[in-house]
C-alpha cells in the first residue's frame, strides 16, 4: 500500500525538475535580466549623461525595467506543461492544485525575479541612484516582485489553453501590474524627498500578503477551465 506523498515531498519534487529544466534552458533563463539591462542602457542613452537627470528618474526606470522583464517570461509560466501534458497530472495528483501553483510560482520568482533584485544596485549605479535610495529600492522590490508574479500567475492561467496568447498576456495582466508600480516607484521618490513610505511598503506587503493567499487558488481554478 503506496502513502500518498506529502506537500513538501511534491514541493521538493516540482522544484527539482523545474531547476533541471532551466538548467538545459540557461540561455533562455538569461532573457529576463539581459532584457532589463537593455531597457535600462536605452532609457540612460535616451535621457543623457546628465547624473541629475538619470537620478531623479532612476527608481521609474528600474522598476519599469524589472516589469517589462517579468512579462518577457510570463506567458512560459505554464505553458510548457500545458503542452506537454503535466497539468492534467497536476489535477490528478494527490495533493492540491493550488499548492503546486504556489511552488511554481515561487519557483519562477526565484529563477527570473530574484537576479533582478540582486542586480538593482548595478542597475541603480548606471542611471546614477543615489545610495541612500537604494535600501528602500530594493524592500519594494523584494515586496513587489513577488507580488506581480502571482497576480501574473493568475493571467498566464487564464490563457495556458490558448494559442499564440502573449500580446494577450500582457494586455490582461498591465493593469494588474499599474498599482504595483506606482506603490513601488512612488515609495523610493517619497523617501528621496523625505517623506513618510511606510504607506506604500505597507500596501505592497498586505497586496503581497493577500495574493499568496488567493491568486494560487484563483490559477488552480483557472487552469481547471482552460483544461476543461
Amino acid at each position: 500500500m503506496t502513502t500518498a506523498p506529502s506537500l513538501m515531498q511534491t514541493a521538493r519534487a516540482l522544484i527539482t525538475r523545474d531547476v533541471q529544466l532551466l538548467w538545459r534552458r540557461r540561455g533562455d533563463a538569461l532573457q529576463p535580466a539581459l532584457f532589463a539591462l537593455l531597457v535600462v542602457v536605452l532609457f540612460a542613452l535616451g535621457l543623457g549623461t546628465a547624473p541629475l537627470v538619470l537620478s531623479k528618474v532612476a527608481p521609474a526606470v528600474v522598476w519599469v525595467a524589472v516589469l517589462l522583464a517579468g512579462l518577457l517570461s510570463l506567458d512560459t509560466l505554464f505553458r510548457g506543461d500545458a503542452e506537454d501534458g503535466s497539468l492534467e497530472q497536476w489535477i490528478l495528483a494527490p495533493v492540491p492544485l493550488a499548492w503546486l501553483v504556489l511552488v511554481r510560482v515561487l519557483t519562477h520568482w526565484a529563477t527570473t525575479a530574484l537576479p533582478l533584485v540582486l542586480a538593482a544596485p548595478l542597475l541603480g549605479e548606471m542611471l546614477h541612484l543615489p545610495r541612500s535610495e537604494l535600501p528602500m529600492l530594493l524592500a519594494t522590490l523584494a515586496l513587489g516582485t513577488p507580488l506581480l508574479s502571482l497576480l501574473g500567475a493568475v493571467v498566464a492561467a487564464l490563457t495556458v489553453g490558448m494559442r499564440r496568447s502573449g500580446i494577450l498576456v500582457a494586455l490582461l495582466a498591465l493593469p494588474l501590474y499599474v498599482p504595483v508600480l506606482v506603490f513601488g516607484a512612488g515609495a523610493v521618490a517619497a523617501s528621496a524627498q523625505g517623506l513618510d513610505a511606510s504607506g506604500a511598503l505597507l500596501w505592497l506587503a498586505a497586496g503581497l500578503l493577500l495574493s499568496l493567499l488567493l491568486a494560487p487558488l484563483a490559477a488552480a481554478a483557472a487552469i481547471r477551465i482552460a483544461l476543461t
